[in-house]
């Protein structure tokens, strides 16, 4: 009885670590039997090329709910990349390198913004970012005039070229090992954790709560802008209403990978196995020809019955 009962516990805990592995790994075997197509190397890429984007935005979005914040700007947010990038690059024929990194410090500029009004003036972030999220919008459709701005061949779309080696591939590597390198072995990392599961006790420790809080916004931003350049690099036009939505596909991402909105809980890996289980149920049942409307219907039953299922092998006790 001993042993069964070791047993059982291994298990539980096994689930409690892997569960949105599982999840992904189940629908990796169920789209496999349902269609020959899915697992060939065409599709493989390119789902993985649809998905460095929303993966970069929801590692931004995760450092935000460990703090027990939240931020609807990241949709809004690309758009004002692309649309930033496109009028000093097409418009204003500075150099791409020179136009990507003044819209990404721009971006955050705006990211900075949101987390001063969260952190400076105990704002809730979902009014902050809900404001920044129309202000960005906005700023993308004067700057172009609301027309998208064509991007000449050979220039962004490197970063998503065959011919190129594919770049976008090493560089979310990079993003991914960096901000999982940050959330574990850091002590912003570690501290960032804490301001959502006890912001008290690290306030009474001394340590400026507020400037993490902010920062998490900042960093938000910046993967929000990089992630509409990669969007835009794929089909080499900067749009305005670029991103419209999206921001809900990376909150629930993150909470498919087991954060808890009320902050303190994430892991950026579980998180891009998250934003990998929402790709997989789209790409599955575009392959099976199902049509735009019951796609809908079908993701959000199986975002609910993932997030059930990571409360009925967590640790909690309830949902996220």
């Amino acid at each position: 009885m001993g042993v069964q009962k070791l047993d059982g516990e291994r298990i539980k805990k096994f689930l409690i670590r892997n569960n949105t592995y599982l999840i992904l790994l189940l629908l990796v075997v169920f789209s496999s039997v349902l269609t020959d197509e899915f697992l060939s190397v065409m599709n493989i890429r390119n789902i993985f090329l649809q998905q460095a984007g929303p993966i970069c935005m929801a590692i931004g979005m995760l450092f935000v709910i460990l703090t027990g914040g939240i931020d609807l700007a990241v949709g809004s947010y690309m758009a004002f990349g692309v649309s930033m990038m496109g009028l000093l690059f097409v418009n204003n024929h500075l150099p791409m390198g020179i136009s990507i990194v003044i819209t990404l410090v721009l971006g955050m500029v705006l990211g900075v913004i949101t987390g001063i009004f969260v952190a400076y003036t105990n704002m809730q972030g979902f009014i902050a970012s809900l404001a920044m999220m129309t202000v960005a919008r906005g700023i993308s459709f004067v700057l172009t005039n609301g027309i998208p701005i064509p991007i000449p061949i050979g220039t962004l779309d490197k970063l998503v070229a065959k011919s190129a080696g594919y770049p976008v591939f090493f560089i979310l590597i990079g993003i991914i090992a960096l901000f999982l390198f940050i959330q574990i072995f850091t002590t912003y990392g570690r501290l960032v954790i804490a301001c959502g599961s006890n912001r008290n006790a690290v306030e009474l420790a001394g340590i400026r709560v507020r400037r993490y809080i902010a920062s998490v916004y900042s960093i938000s931003a910046l993967l929000s802008v990089f992630a509409g350049l990669v969007a835009a690099a794929r089909v080499s036009t900067a749009s305005p209403s670029l991103g419209a939505g999206l921001e809900l596909n990376a909150i629930a991402a993150c909470a498919i990978g087991g954060a808890s909105l009320s902050g303190g809980v994430g892991s950026v890996l579980k998180t891009v196995a998250g934003v990998l289980v929402l790709a997989l149920i789209g790409n599955v049942m575009n392959l099976m020809s199902v049509p735009p409307y019951p796609q809908d219907i079908i993701k959000g039953v199986i975002i609910v019955l993932a997030v059930l299922l990571q409360w009925a092998t967590g640790r909690t006790g309830r949902p996220v």
